[in-house]
């Protein structure tokens, strides 16, 4: 992988650690250098995290079989991390951000609504993993006699977001640096978790769980592709985009979706496996998804165990405070990148204040924080994916920075099938388990499908309808728009002062 700033053929880590300086800026062609192979480190370091193997439960949680939750699972890591890669060829087509490649659907302006969902979605996911890390590094503490309460969880809270905020400020050089090490490190201290819980599955216990409904699975699915690759998507560029122009397309959509599915798919497996024998155990993870996992495992192996997790699920939220920086710029912020991770530090560690020591449901917050913004998210992913099937030429990086370039300033048809595809969606789901959710699933009794409490209540249909009905009313409505873009003549390139538009 390239970096985003330094000369000649060194590495990022052949020379002196430094912040990086690029915002929303185009990276230039001196500055892009790498192969698609080089995505594999950042996108598997990101996802190789313990809380892999808590997915079980949660997909086994929605009363399916062990084979239902595998297929469900299997299905939705491998098709929403493959949206990922779809996603991150627009990277080296364009040279910028994710949320800045978007203002070619949505215009330069009119982009600032799916970039201020994308900082949500991206603070919020940053905001889990740091609470995660913390409950989890207590409830070692705690089984150690070291402590665990309160205190702990305040210490712990501190490394981690610290960790966290330090990585997302400096920038693209320190994140390559700590993805390689926390792939390595995590790859093989996970590998050693799982031969020493081996003998806790039962195989009769796992075979002998009953099938679910076609509904069920299909909700396990949904919430599969959400709590993976659409929590990614909207920053999927963020990375390709240092790579040059000239580099395979297939590639990259390959080694992104390789690269960050490989590992969920094999802690999903294991974690069916765990949950699936121990009714018990499954339960627990629901309260604390990765501390829970410790109550199996020896005590000789809790300090690495509690290693390999905050190392994972740094390595995921690094990713998402810088993704969540650049989203927060796109939206309209105009200060420093390093000035905008350094705010959602400050929002991250208040809300990860308030899971750790006043949040009494996490499962429930957490798939209806999924479920909610999942939806306009997908919505957002079906007019990008459209977007870019009907283009055929690079982006202009001059225009998608001027307003009255030929990407427009705020035009009206995608926003209205935003909002739309999002007003569907948010019709077709639920979550009871979240009193601030009760009033979706609105559609649910007109059209047909037994109301909130019918069968379909919990199949979560709106964030497939909302990223189908996007991805279809592009293709309709916006053919002769980027038609009409393309056949333009090559504008400027962009000053100093577009980048921050």
């Amino acid at each position: 992988m390239t970096r985003p700033q330094g000369s000649g053929d060194e590495g990022p880590a052949d020379r002196p650690l430094r912040m990086e300086t690029h915002g929303l800026d185009v990276i230039r062609d001196a500055e892009r250098k790498g192969t698609p192979r080089t995505l594999f480190w950042p996108w598997f370091g990101a996802n190789v995290s313990v809380l892999g193997l808590s997915y079980g439960a949660f997909a086994l949680g929605f009363g399916i079989s062990f084979w239902q939750a595998l297929a469900a699972g299997v299905l939705g890591i491998a098709v929403s991390f493959l949206l990922c890669g779809f996603v991150a060829v627009a990277g080296k087509r364009g040279s910028a951000p994710t949320m800045v490649l978007s203002r070619a659907a949505y215009g330069v302006r009119g982009n600032r609504l799916p970039s201020l969902v994308s900082w949500l979605l991206t603070v919020g996911w940053e905001t889990v993993l740091v609470a995660l890390a913390t409950m989890a590094t207590a409830t070692v503490f705690g089984r150690l006699g070291w402590g665990g309460g309160t205190g702990t969880q305040a210490v712990a809270l501190a490394v981690v977001a610290a960790l966290t905020v330090v990585g997302g400020v400096m920038g693209f050089d320190l994140i390559m640096r700590l993805q390689t090490w926390i792939t390595l490190i995590t790859g093989v201290l996970t590998v050693v978790y799982i031969a020493l819980v081996a003998d806790h599955v039962h195989w009769d216990t796992v075979g002998a769980i009953p099938s679910g409904s076609a509904q069920q699975l299909i909700g396990a699915l949904v919430f599969m592709m959400t709590g993976f690759g659409l929590g990614w998507v909207n920053a999927a560029a963020d990375y390709s985009r240092y790579l040059p122009r000239g580099s395979s397309g297939r590639g990259v959509i390959g080694w992104t979706a390789f690269g960050a599915s490989v590992a969920p798919l094999f802690l999903l497996v294991f974690g069916l496996l765990l949950a699936g024998s121990s009714p018990e155990l499954s339960k627990a993870v629901a309260a604390d998804p990765i501390g829970a996992l410790t109550t199996i495992l020896p005590t000789w192996f809790l300090v690495p165990f509690a290693v390999v997790t905050v190392l994972g699920l740094v390595g995921g939220a690094v990713l998402d405070i810088y993704s969540s920086g650049l989203a927060l710029l796109a939206a309209g912020l105009r200060v420093p990148r390093y000035l905008a991770a350094l705010l959602d530090g400050v929002l991250m560690i208040a809300g990860s204040v308030y899971i750790v020591f006043f949040a009494g449901d996490f499962l429930g917050q957490f798939m209806g924080f999924l479920t909610t913004l999942g939806v306009p998210v997908a919505a957002w992913c079906g007019i990008m994916l459209a977007d870019l099937a009907l283009r055929r030429r690079d982006y202009d990086e001059g225009d998608l920075y001027r307003p009255h370039g030929r990407y427009g300033d705020v035009p009206p048809a995608p926003l209205v099938l935003t909002l739309t595809a999002t007003a569907v969606g948010w019709g077709l789901v639920t979550n009871t388990a979240a009193d601030w959710l009760t009033w979706q699933g609105y559609l649910l009794g007109p059209l047909g499908l037994g109301g909130k409490d019918g069968a379909w209540a919990y199949a979560n249909l709106g964030v497939l309808a909302a990223l189908v009905l996007a991805f279809l009313g592009t293709l309709l409505l916006s053919g002769g728009r980027v038609r009409e873009q393309e056949g333009r003549a090559p504008g400027p390139a962009p000053d100093e002062g577009a980048y921050r538009s």
